[in-house]
């Protein structure tokens, strides 16, 4: 594949809309998002393709390899859809969302995947929900018990586990200061550092820090950081009733 973006852009929708059109002639439309969409990806990446199906279908994920390159393809009615853009707000990391605002279209005779697209912008224009105060306690619970464990260890495979925990944890209650997205994987620090460039960056610069050098300070001072943003670290005086077979995070 031509190296160039523009070219790789051109090159991988277009064999992302062959795949549509022979492998589920059947979609109502179908769009291209993910880093490839975003101009982000290499020749390797993997193609994210959205598929609309007719009312009565069934929506499935699945992976597949065309023309030598792996696709993940979401495939879902309009009821399914929704049901899971319902769950990536709950989740507060939008992620279907996020492959339609941010995609090109392949397949779209009747507009549906554009007004798609809209709708998917204009949530995550208005954010996801915030933490309740509830919520809010239990993260920053989490993270100083977090931060008090990484303070005492010297075994580097538990500093590392710890650490890895930490960047979640704070990332999770900035996000939520900020009103923003969370991501997981190599969309953490993406999202992060999007939600806040500067105390995003020093804390996946810190956690660096402590897999490089075993130093966990930088990334403490970070975490505090964002627990005084959201009311200090919590210890004494947290307090949960059991409630059997509540979900937990």
């Amino acid at each position: 594949m031509d190296p160039h973006p523009a070219h790789m852009l051109t090159a991988a929708v277009d064999g992302a809309r062959r795949l549509v059109l022979e492998r589920r002639p059947q979609a109502v439309a179908a769009v291209l998002g993910g880093s490839t969409a975003g101009g982000r990806a290499s020749a390797t990446s993997d193609l994210d393709i959205a598929v609309l199906l007719a009312d009565g279908d069934v929506s499935h994920r699945e992976t597949l390899r065309h023309e030598g390159r792996l696709a993940e393809v979401f495939a879902h009615t309009r009821a399914g859809l929704a049901e899971i853009f319902a769950a990536d707000r709950a989740s507060r990391r939008g992620t279907m969302q996020f492959v339609y605002a941010g995609s090109v279209l392949l397949h779209d005779p009747h507009g549906h995947a554009a007004a798609l697209r809209a709708e998917a912008c204009a949530q995550l224009a208005a954010g996801p929900d915030p933490l309740t105060a509830e919520e809010r306690d239990d993260a920053r619970y989490r993270l100083t018990d977090l931060l008090d464990d990484l303070a005492d260890l010297d075994n580097r495979h538990e500093q590392l586990a710890v650490a890895e925990q930490v960047l979640i944890s704070a990332a999770g209650l900035l996000a939520d200061r900020r009103r923003a997205w969370r991501g997981g994987g190599k969309w953490l620090p993406r999202r992060l550092t999007a939600a806040d460039p500067v105390l995003g960056h020093a804390l996946v610069e810190a956690r660096l820090t402590v897999a490089e050098h075993a130093d966990p300070a930088p990334l403490a001072e970070a975490a505090f950081e964002v627990l005084a943003l959201v009311g200090g670290p919590l210890r004494e005086g947290y307090h949960r009733t059991w409630h059997g077979g509540e979900k937990r995070d």
